[in-house]
């Protein structure tokens, strides 16, 4: 069954259930069950290559015992098992003394989650669809689970909000690819949403892992934090399809409700790869964990001031993706940016065109590539064009990987050296951006500005073609009547 039918059938038997209402709930309902099947598949690969293998689910709560057999439990009896007896026990996993780490990473991800739904002979049906049609240990259907995310993304945008954690696949893989990190490097994205960055490094370090032990260290040294139930739930199942067996360093926190004073130096890291909300509001007292020049309430900024903490000196690098008010707002933004160029170097920044985003957000976008241990003597700007024959991008017309063959010829390798100005790429120096107050929205010098003129001459001319058009119409019309053998009447 392709995948976009499977979701749709599984929605549709939703929709008829009393209990789940609107698709943001029906889509959470569907990413804990399918979470369930992974885990259950991976748990059967585990049991024939790790000795002496013990689940941390008591026999009848895996997938396998409860859920497998279409005949098996159904209606009142399978709702009471769910809610009184299945999710009790996964949510009390993350707290629970002496459980296995696979048990804690099983509770982080039940912690929040809720069954909707209040039918039992429905919810039988929408588990005998997901068990007949997906096999997570097959490597076929493994892949499918990036064309489940996709679809579910689309459907969380219809619900209206998966702006809030979703980057366009090409943005992810070029931040990394830029930022190219090592193994055994250590790598943070604070508000990882489904795990895009996450899953982008993966594959960017899978080439480097050659033993067990590169593995181990693949494991541990990749970091993600995230706020909300559901996208933290779709980045741990994301990260176990990804090779991440137990992704216990995928944490379902607020990255924002720590003090910045109690972050030490063990918890700095090397790469910090993200795109933190913007737009969004944190709630009262957050901001009293940031010193004074960074209090604010708004989501991006706090992030900003989290990421320039948490880097390494001289070793740190980030990737951020932050909106234009980022680059021309004042405050607190002025004060993050004053910091950004004395204490960072702010080599890059790549602006994106309208539409990177569709349809989730229009807001334009920027890439901003820093190191800590600066200060910034100058800034490139990259404006990215759009292809041939586009005006924006569309769903159906997305941002591809391929369009950023431009800023990587032009990138310089790791050292950056050799840059060249063009028609997409200029520099600007440090103390011209600090006499501009730190605005950071530089325009290409390169691109012809459309001088429309002042707008008095504009408003005369444009008086003076009416009255000529009016003139012209009375004659058209004495012509007519002339022409006729009549008069036209004033």
């Amino acid at each position: 069954m392709a995948i976009g039918t499977l979701i749709k059938s599984i929605q549709d038997i939703m929709r008829k259930d009393v209990g789940v209402d609107g698709d943001a709930q029906r889509i959470s309902q569907l990413v804990w069950l399918i979470f369930l099947k992974i885990f259950d598949d991976k748990e059967q690969e585990w049991e024939l290559t790790i000795p002496n293998y013990a689940s941390p689910l008591p026999s009848r709560l895996r997938w396998s015992s409860w859920a497998k057999d279409p005949e098996g439990m159904t209606g009142e009896a399978l709702i009471e098992f769910v809610n009184n007896d299945l999710f009790p026990t996964l949510k009390g996993l993350a707290t629970k003394a002496g459980v296995t780490p696979r048990g804690k990473v099983m509770g982080s991800v039940f912690e929040d989650a809720y069954n909707y739904m209040k039918s039992g002979t429905l919810l039988r049906q929408v588990i005998n669809t997901i068990e007949a049609d997906v096999d997570f240990n097959s490597s076929s259907d493994r892949h499918l689970f990036n064309d489940i995310y996709e679809k579910i993304l689309a459907d969380l945008q219809a619900a209206g909000n998966a702006g809030e954690y979703y980057t366009p696949r090409a943005v992810t893989q070029f931040m990394v690819d830029m930022l190219d990190p090592q193994l055994g490097e250590a790598l943070l994205d604070p508000a990882c949403g489904t795990g895009g960055f996450l899953t982008c490094a993966i594959e960017h370090l899978k080439p480097q892992v050659k033993t067990p032990d590169d593995n181990n260290t693949l494991h541990v040294t990749l970091h993600g934090v995230e706020k909300k139930p559901l996208p933290h739930m779709l980045a741990m199942t994301n990260m176990m399809l990804h090779g991440i067996d137990v992704p216990s360093n995928i944490r379902h926190d607020n990255t924002l409700s720590r003090p910045l004073k109690d972050y030490g130096p063990r918890e700095r890291v090397d790469i910090i790869v993200t795109n933190p909300p913007f737009g969004g509001m944190e709630e009262d007292g957050i901001e009293n964990n940031f010193p004074k020049k960074y209090q604010t309430r708004e989501t991006a900024d706090l992030f900003m001031a989290l990421i320039m903490h948490l880097l390494k000196y001289d070793t740190g690098r980030a990737a951020v993706v932050l909106p234009d008010g980022f680059l021309f707002g004042e405050g607190v933004k002025t004060n993050l940016k004053r910091e950004l160029l004395e204490a960072f170097n702010l080599h890059t920044i790549v602006r994106l065109p309208k539409g990177v985003f569709s349809p989730y957000t229009s807001i334009n976008t920027n890439l901003l590539f820093f190191e800590k241990g600066g200060p910034t003597e100058a800034i490139w700007f990259f404006e990215h064009p759009y292809p041939a024959g586009y005006k924006s991008y569309s769903r159906s017309k997305p941002l591809t990987i391929g369009e950023f063959d431009c800023e990587k010829a032009w990138w310089g390798g790791p050292t950056r050296q050799g840059r060249q100005v063009n028609d997409y790429a200029w520099a600007v120096s440090a103390q011209e951006i600090a006499a501009r107050n730190y605005n950071l929205d530089c325009k290409n010098p390169h691109q012809d500005e459309v001088n429309h003129g002042d707008p008095a001459d504009l408003m005369a001319e444009y008086e003076a073609t009416v009255r000529q058009m009016a003139a012209a119409q009375i004659a058209l019309k004495q012509a007519l009547m002339e022409a006729l053998g009549g008069e036209l009447k004033p």
